[in-house]
Protein backbone atom coordinates (compact mmCIF):
# COMPACT_ATOMS: atom_id res chain seq x y z
CA UNK A 1 0.00 0.00 0.00
CA UNK A 2 1.25 3.55 -0.30
CA UNK A 3 0.34 6.20 1.53
CA UNK A 4 -0.33 9.80 -0.62
CA UNK A 5 0.59 13.13 1.87
CA UNK A 6 -1.89 16.01 1.15
CA UNK A 7 -1.09 18.90 0.83
CA UNK A 8 -4.11 20.90 3.05
CA UNK A 9 -3.65 20.95 6.87
CA UNK A 10 -5.37 19.27 8.73
CA UNK A 11 -9.28 19.45 10.13
CA UNK A 12 -10.17 21.38 13.50
CA UNK A 13 -10.78 18.52 16.22
CA UNK A 14 -11.75 18.95 19.58
CA UNK A 15 -8.20 19.91 21.08
CA UNK A 16 -7.60 22.27 18.12
CA UNK A 17 -10.69 24.39 19.39
CA UNK A 18 -10.03 23.95 22.90
CA UNK A 19 -6.52 25.80 22.26
CA UNK A 20 -8.17 28.84 20.49
CA UNK A 21 -11.05 29.45 22.74
CA UNK A 22 -8.72 29.69 26.08
CA UNK A 23 -8.68 33.52 25.62
CA UNK A 24 -6.81 35.36 28.57
CA UNK A 25 -9.64 37.40 30.35
CA UNK A 26 -8.75 40.62 32.51
CA UNK A 27 -10.41 39.99 36.25
CA UNK A 28 -12.75 42.78 37.46
CA UNK A 29 -11.74 45.97 38.76
CA UNK A 30 -12.05 46.25 42.95
CA UNK A 31 -11.34 49.22 44.66
CA UNK A 32 -7.77 48.82 44.64
CA UNK A 33 -7.41 48.40 40.75
CA UNK A 34 -9.33 51.50 40.26
CA UNK A 35 -7.30 54.36 42.56
CA UNK A 36 -4.09 52.43 41.00
CA UNK A 37 -5.94 53.30 37.42
CA UNK A 38 -6.95 56.89 38.55
CA UNK A 39 -3.25 57.00 39.87
CA UNK A 40 -1.87 56.08 36.39
CA UNK A 41 -4.58 58.39 34.60
CA UNK A 42 -3.21 61.47 37.09
CA UNK A 43 0.41 60.66 35.81
CA UNK A 44 -0.33 60.47 32.82
CA UNK A 45 -2.08 63.99 32.20
CA UNK A 46 1.32 65.29 34.02
CA UNK A 47 2.98 63.95 31.13
CA UNK A 48 1.00 65.19 28.66
CA UNK A 49 1.12 68.55 30.21
CA UNK A 50 4.53 68.81 30.08
CA UNK A 51 5.23 67.67 26.59
CA UNK A 52 2.78 70.57 25.44
CA UNK A 53 5.16 73.05 27.29
CA UNK A 54 8.05 71.66 25.78
CA UNK A 55 6.66 71.68 22.50
CA UNK A 56 5.53 75.15 22.34
CA UNK A 57 9.17 76.13 21.49
CA UNK A 58 9.95 72.98 18.95
CA UNK A 59 8.04 72.56 15.47
CA UNK A 60 6.62 69.05 15.62
CA UNK A 61 6.34 66.82 12.40
CA UNK A 62 2.83 65.62 11.74
CA UNK A 63 2.56 61.61 11.74
CA UNK A 64 0.35 60.40 8.93
CA UNK A 65 -1.71 57.96 11.30
CA UNK A 66 -3.52 56.49 8.61
CA UNK A 67 -0.40 54.84 6.43
CA UNK A 68 1.10 54.07 9.82
CA UNK A 69 -1.93 52.13 10.74
CA UNK A 70 -2.79 50.43 7.28
CA UNK A 71 -2.48 46.94 6.98
CA UNK A 72 -2.36 45.06 3.77
CA UNK A 73 -4.33 42.75 3.20
CA UNK A 74 -3.49 38.69 3.03
CA UNK A 75 -5.17 37.41 -0.11
CA UNK A 76 -7.33 34.21 0.45
CA UNK A 77 -6.08 32.26 -2.65
CA UNK A 78 -2.32 33.39 -3.83
CA UNK A 79 -2.45 34.34 -7.58
CA UNK A 80 -0.86 31.75 -9.69
CA UNK A 81 1.45 33.60 -12.31
CA UNK A 82 1.37 32.80 -15.92
CA UNK A 83 3.61 31.06 -17.76
CA UNK A 84 4.42 31.40 -21.79
CA UNK A 85 4.06 28.20 -23.67
CA UNK A 86 6.92 26.99 -25.10
CA UNK A 87 7.40 26.87 -28.60
CA UNK A 88 5.92 22.99 -29.86
CA UNK A 89 7.86 22.15 -32.81
CA UNK A 90 6.47 18.41 -33.41
CA UNK A 91 3.09 19.03 -32.08
CA UNK A 92 0.28 16.29 -32.95
CA UNK A 93 -3.43 16.76 -32.66
CA UNK A 94 -5.67 14.59 -29.92
CA UNK A 95 -5.53 10.93 -30.25
CA UNK A 96 -2.88 11.19 -32.83
CA UNK A 97 -0.14 8.48 -32.51
CA UNK A 98 3.24 8.82 -33.17
CA UNK A 99 6.69 6.80 -33.14
CA UNK A 100 9.70 8.10 -31.42
CA UNK A 101 13.16 7.97 -32.78
CA UNK A 102 14.75 6.37 -29.47
CA UNK A 103 16.35 3.57 -28.41
CA UNK A 104 17.10 1.22 -24.95
CA UNK A 105 20.03 3.99 -23.91
CA UNK A 106 17.88 6.96 -24.50
CA UNK A 107 16.92 9.54 -21.85
CA UNK A 108 13.77 11.42 -22.09
CA UNK A 109 12.76 14.68 -20.47
CA UNK A 110 8.61 14.50 -20.36
CA UNK A 111 7.92 18.32 -19.62
CA UNK A 112 5.04 19.67 -18.90
CA UNK A 113 2.81 22.83 -17.95
CA UNK A 114 -0.34 24.76 -17.65
CA UNK A 115 -1.81 28.31 -16.75
CA UNK A 116 -4.79 28.32 -14.08
CA UNK A 117 -8.15 30.64 -14.70
CA UNK A 118 -8.76 30.39 -11.01
CA UNK A 119 -6.06 30.49 -8.89
CA UNK A 120 -7.88 27.83 -6.43
CA UNK A 121 -6.09 25.06 -8.69
CA UNK A 122 -3.20 23.37 -7.75
CA UNK A 123 -2.16 21.11 -10.48
CA UNK A 124 0.01 18.07 -9.87
CA UNK A 125 1.64 15.69 -12.72
CA UNK A 126 2.10 11.59 -11.94
CA UNK A 127 3.24 9.27 -14.01
CA UNK A 128 1.89 5.54 -13.86
CA UNK A 129 4.06 2.85 -14.87
CA UNK A 130 2.00 -0.07 -16.34
CA UNK A 131 2.48 -3.86 -17.77
CA UNK A 132 0.55 -4.97 -20.70
CA UNK A 133 -2.32 -5.86 -18.58
CA UNK A 134 -2.71 -2.17 -17.81
CA UNK A 135 -1.56 -1.79 -14.18
CA UNK A 136 1.25 -1.06 -12.25
CA UNK A 137 4.01 -3.36 -11.36
CA UNK A 138 3.31 -2.56 -8.11
CA UNK A 139 2.06 -0.12 -5.43
CA UNK A 140 5.02 1.90 -5.76
CA UNK A 141 5.60 1.83 -9.23
CA UNK A 142 4.34 5.63 -10.22
CA UNK A 143 6.01 8.82 -8.94
CA UNK A 144 4.60 12.16 -7.81
CA UNK A 145 5.23 14.70 -5.59
CA UNK A 146 5.04 12.69 -2.73
CA UNK A 147 6.79 9.77 -4.82
CA UNK A 148 9.73 11.62 -6.42
CA UNK A 149 11.67 8.17 -7.85
CA UNK A 150 10.79 4.54 -9.55
CA UNK A 151 11.62 1.22 -7.41
CA UNK A 152 14.16 1.08 -10.76
CA UNK A 153 15.46 4.31 -10.79
CA UNK A 154 14.65 5.01 -14.20
CA UNK A 155 11.56 7.49 -13.81
CA UNK A 156 12.05 10.41 -11.53
CA UNK A 157 9.74 13.50 -10.54
CA UNK A 158 10.94 17.14 -10.02
CA UNK A 159 9.45 20.92 -10.41
CA UNK A 160 10.96 23.04 -12.61
CA UNK A 161 11.85 26.64 -12.27
CA UNK A 162 12.47 27.77 -15.77
CA UNK A 163 9.11 27.51 -17.95
CA UNK A 164 7.64 23.97 -17.85
CA UNK A 165 6.40 23.69 -14.04
CA UNK A 166 6.83 19.59 -13.27
CA UNK A 167 9.23 17.45 -15.39
CA UNK A 168 9.35 13.44 -15.65
CA UNK A 169 12.84 12.55 -16.61
CA UNK A 170 13.43 8.83 -17.84
CA UNK A 171 16.24 6.82 -18.39
CA UNK A 172 15.66 3.82 -21.41
CA UNK A 173 18.14 2.24 -20.19
CA UNK A 174 16.86 1.58 -16.30
CA UNK A 175 13.17 1.07 -17.13
CA UNK A 176 12.54 -2.30 -16.55
CA UNK A 177 11.46 -4.65 -18.99
CA UNK A 178 8.22 -5.14 -17.87
CA UNK A 179 7.31 -1.69 -18.00
CA UNK A 180 5.46 -1.35 -20.97
CA UNK A 181 3.20 1.93 -21.20
CA UNK A 182 3.59 5.30 -18.67
CA UNK A 183 0.67 7.16 -18.32
CA UNK A 184 1.43 11.01 -17.74
CA UNK A 185 -1.61 12.57 -15.68
CA UNK A 186 -2.41 16.23 -14.90
CA UNK A 187 -4.93 16.09 -11.53
CA UNK A 188 -6.57 19.12 -9.14
CA UNK A 189 -5.46 19.01 -5.83
CA UNK A 190 -8.47 18.68 -3.18
CA UNK A 191 -10.75 19.41 -6.64
CA UNK A 192 -13.73 17.23 -5.20
CA UNK A 193 -13.61 18.55 -2.22
CA UNK A 194 -12.92 22.69 -3.30
CA UNK A 195 -15.55 21.70 -6.21
CA UNK A 196 -12.77 22.27 -8.90
CA UNK A 197 -12.45 21.28 -12.63
CA UNK A 198 -10.55 21.37 -15.66
CA UNK A 199 -12.70 23.99 -17.13
CA UNK A 200 -10.42 26.18 -14.52
CA UNK A 201 -7.52 25.21 -16.31
CA UNK A 202 -5.83 26.23 -19.47
CA UNK A 203 -3.17 25.87 -21.34
CA UNK A 204 -2.29 22.65 -20.74
CA UNK A 205 0.53 20.90 -22.76
CA UNK A 206 3.39 18.10 -22.65
CA UNK A 207 6.48 17.87 -24.99
CA UNK A 208 9.06 15.11 -24.88
CA UNK A 209 12.61 15.88 -24.95
CA UNK A 210 15.28 14.09 -26.17
CA UNK A 211 18.49 14.76 -23.75
CA UNK A 212 21.03 14.05 -26.17
CA UNK A 213 20.69 17.20 -27.90
CA UNK A 214 17.89 18.99 -25.68
CA UNK A 215 15.65 18.07 -28.94
CA UNK A 216 12.13 18.04 -29.24
CA UNK A 217 10.52 15.11 -29.96
CA UNK A 218 6.76 15.28 -30.05
CA UNK A 219 4.77 17.69 -28.31
CA UNK A 220 1.05 17.90 -27.89
CA UNK A 221 -1.33 20.87 -26.67
CA UNK A 222 -5.05 20.43 -24.95
CA UNK A 223 -7.88 22.76 -26.55
CA UNK A 224 -10.76 20.55 -24.91
CA UNK A 225 -11.01 21.11 -20.98
CA UNK A 226 -14.28 19.34 -19.77
CA UNK A 227 -16.07 20.70 -16.76
CA UNK A 228 -16.76 17.04 -15.41
CA UNK A 229 -13.07 16.21 -14.86
CA UNK A 230 -10.99 16.95 -12.07
CA UNK A 231 -7.70 13.94 -13.69
CA UNK A 232 -6.78 14.42 -16.88
CA UNK A 233 -4.44 11.98 -18.79
CA UNK A 234 -3.00 14.20 -20.84
CA UNK A 235 -0.24 11.76 -23.06
CA UNK A 236 1.48 8.30 -22.43
CA UNK A 237 4.42 6.71 -23.90
CA UNK A 238 3.84 3.04 -25.11
CA UNK A 239 5.79 -0.22 -26.22
CA UNK A 240 3.84 -1.04 -29.53
CA UNK A 241 6.05 -4.13 -31.95
CA UNK A 242 9.38 -3.26 -30.26
CA UNK A 243 9.20 0.35 -30.33
CA UNK A 244 7.87 3.13 -28.13
CA UNK A 245 5.07 5.54 -29.58
CA UNK A 246 3.28 8.68 -27.98
CA UNK A 247 -0.09 8.75 -27.67
CA UNK A 248 -1.92 12.62 -27.31
CA UNK A 249 -4.94 11.19 -25.06
CA UNK A 250 -6.53 14.79 -24.03
CA UNK A 251 -9.07 12.90 -22.16
CA UNK A 252 -10.30 12.36 -18.15
CA UNK A 253 -12.32 11.18 -15.22
CA UNK A 254 -13.80 12.72 -12.23
CA UNK A 255 -11.07 11.09 -10.10
CA UNK A 256 -8.60 12.46 -7.81
CA UNK A 257 -5.10 11.03 -7.32
CA UNK A 258 -6.24 8.59 -5.08
CA UNK A 259 -9.06 7.09 -7.30
CA UNK A 260 -6.76 7.17 -9.79
CA UNK A 261 -4.34 4.81 -7.90
CA UNK A 262 -7.11 2.70 -7.76
CA UNK A 263 -8.28 2.80 -11.27
CA UNK A 264 -4.32 1.74 -12.14
CA UNK A 265 -3.75 -1.05 -9.53
CA UNK A 266 -2.63 0.73 -6.51
CA UNK A 267 -4.06 -0.20 -3.36
CA UNK A 268 -3.86 3.40 -1.51
CA UNK A 269 -3.99 3.64 2.65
Amino acid sequence: MIHIPMKSTAPFNKHTVASINQIKVQEANSLSNITNINKVSSAKVNNQNSVKQHSSSTTVRPINSTAQNKTQPIPSNPIVPNRSIPSLIHEVQKGQKVSLAINTSSKLKVCMGWNVLNNNCDVDVSAFMLNASGKVLGDSWFVFYGQTQSPDNSTIFSESSVQDREVISIDMAKLNKSVTKIVFVLTINEALQKKLNFSMIKDAYIRIINCSNNTELVSFKMTEYYSNVTSMMIGELYLYNGKWKFNAIGNGVARDLAGLCELYGVQVV
